[in-house]
């Protein structure tokens, strides 16, 4: 069946709007699995799927104003052009007090739209990954190094990771050095989510919050559509319970390393239908 082209319940232009989707189909620098360009418009196609009516929250999600402003058109470009063009976006979305809701496209899109925002905002990164090298396969701006790229904006006192569960040696002992804060999947297993709800409080405490979802954060038996997959993951309703949790501070976000090719659409509608949670809180 053939829908719009579209996320679903995007009715509102672009003046009205109180959230901004766009897409940024790349992933040039992926170093696993090729195919997260391809995440936009299969989420878009996913999010036709579900209902208005949230049974959790009790809202509609027609009821908000939301504007689906389509693709960036940034297949073609190198890694750092790529980011500007994100930025450059981004920017005139806070100028016109959008939120933006980004819908990767690799991890590495992210330190373009974290830097139109101020650098006294509070980052909370979902990811298996710490994402912390200074470089990789001689690129700055891989997607391996996206969080390292945010701390040269937002310090890194300010930033938080949840969910990993793989790092390179090097890139553990530097995060450490200069104080990442991060929760690894281990530790949340065995303390709970409300506990790690408590630390994170402690971490945000009044902070405005972008919040960054890298799919592969959520096990692979949820989610096995990833770039770089990796078990031992966190589960969705824990995920949305942080989330929802800090919804009040939230002033943007974006879902990157879906990669439609690797499974049979699980992982865009999950990732559709927690879009549509982040919109509808």
């Amino acid at each position: 069946m053939n829908f719009p082209n579209y996320f679903a319940d995007c009715e509102s232009d672009y003046k009205n709007a109180k959230f901004v989707i766009f897409g940024v189909p790349y992933d040039k620098t992926s170093s696993f699995r090729r195919g997260a360009a391809k995440a936009p418009d299969e989420i878009r196609n996913s999010s036709w799927n579900f209902e208005t009516f949230d049974l959790r929250t009790g809202h509609d999600i027609s009821d908000v104003k939301i504007h689906d402003y389509g693709n960036l058109d940034v297949k073609s470009l190198s890694t750092d052009k790529m980011i500007n063009s994100v930025n450059k976006f981004t920017s005139q979305l806070l100028k016109d007090k959008k939120i933006p809701v980004a819908i990767g496209g690799e991890h590495s899109i992210t330190s373009g739209i974290i830097k139109a925002f101020p650098k006294d905002i509070a980052v909370l990164s979902f990811d298996a990954h710490m994402d912390f090298r200074d470089e990789y396969e001689n690129d700055k701006y891989n997607h391996a190094c996206v969080i390292r790229r945010i701390s040269e904006h937002v310090p890194i006192k300010n930033i938080t990771v949840v969910g990993i569960r793989s790092v390179e040696k090097e890139e553990y002992e530097k995060a450490k050095e200069l104080g990442l804060f991060f929760i690894d999947s281990f530790s949340f297993e065995k303390i709970g989510v409300e506990q790690v709800i408590k630390k994170l409080e402690s971490q945000f405490k009044n902070k405005s919050i972008y919040v960054t979802l890298d799919i592969d954060v959520i096990d692979t038996s949820y989610a096995p559509g990833t770039s770089t997959p990796e078990p031992f993951g966190l589960k969705p309703f824990d995920v949305l319970s942080i989330i929802e949790h800090f919804s009040s501070q939230m002033i943007g976000f974006d879902v990157v390393e879906v990669c439609p090719p690797y499974d049979n659409g699980e992982t865009s509608l999950l990732a559709g239908k927690i879009i549509r949670s982040l919109i509808n809180h």
